[in-house]
């Protein structure tokens, strides 16, 4: 049993020692109570229980917290993939919920399982998902000051399980000011990705990550053979030429841990069950 998380980019210069901190001791907390959580549970039920985890803390760009749109609306998108069934569902600019990644795990009994926009909403309050802000006065501030804080801000988890089964759930607040309807890349297999054999949770520039088609490449390579760290090198190198921002983290069928980011300043935590490991 191992996993790791990760929570977006830090926002260079603007982010403040203090937050940074406060970012690191949130994601070794979540670690810890994720990792706790897997021992009696699947790796797709974890992965639920971390992402909704780092949804509910304001530190990071997803559910509370989540950036505001050039409309001044928030829409967030989630997504979740099980990598023995091969399934993944997602909700693509869901309004007013508080979990994202939730609605996203009770849309995996379905034939549609990845909805978008006023259905995405319609679909939560269908299931008891409630009416909820997930606005925080220093979005607004930033929003009316028309300062962008962090563009790169995405949280997702990786597990694999007692029983080798690896799952992968992504949740983003989107990238600030964006024009409403933009997808990003995380209810896509380009941001979020698992088989039996890998699983990649991605954060950075949605459009970058869709254009390299990140995890799918990464999961596919180690599916034919390369080692989790051929793979990411390999996939990271391809964004090279048009300067890619991205960070990914993952976990193969043997339980190798691996992360890595084309620019500086990505927060993940990993424990494999003896050592945490914050790192930035």
């Amino acid at each position: 049993m191992k996993l790791i998380i990760h929570g977006g980019f830090f926002s260079e210069s603007s982010t403040s020692d203090e937050t940074k901190k406060a970012k690191q001791e949130a994601m070794s907390s979540i670690v810890l109570a994720s990792f706790d959580y897997l021992k009696s549970h699947s790796a797709l039920e974890t992965v639920v229980y971390a992402v909704s985890l780092l949804e509910d803390d304001p530190l990071f760009n997803a559910g509370i917290g989540s950036q505001i749109q050039s409309d001044g609306k928030i829409r967030m998108s989630a997504a979740l993939m099980d990598g023995g069934s091969m399934k993944m569902s997602g909700v693509i600019n869901i309004e007013e919920v508080k979990n994202p990644i939730q609605v996203a795990s009770v849309l995996m009994k379905e034939d549609d399982r990845i909805v978008g926009g006023e259905g995405a909403t319609r679909y939560a309050r269908e299931h008891g998902f409630e009416v909820f802000s997930t606005e925080i006065p220093q979005r607004r501030a930033e929003f009316e000051a028309k300062v962008k804080a962090n563009g790169q801000g995405t949280v997702g988890c990786v597990a694999i399980d007692a029983e080798g089964k690896i799952a992968v759930a992504t949740s983003t607040g989107g990238k600030g000011f964006e024009i409403p309807g933009r997808i990003s890349d995380s209810a896509t297999v380009a941001g979020n990705y698992a088989n039996s054999f890998c699983g990649v949770s991605l954060t950075g520039v949605g459009e970058d990550i869709v254009s390299g088609a990140v995890a799918a490449k990464i999961v596919t390579r180690v599916t034919d053979g390369f080692t989790i760290e051929e793979a990411f090198q390999k996939t990271f190198a391809e964004l090279k030429p048009f300067d890619g921002f991205a960070g990914a983290i993952g976990i193969d069928y043997r339980g190798n841990i691996y992360h890595m980011d084309s620019h500086p300043k990505m927060v993940f935590a990993s424990f494999d069950g003896n050592e945490v490991e914050v790192f930035e």
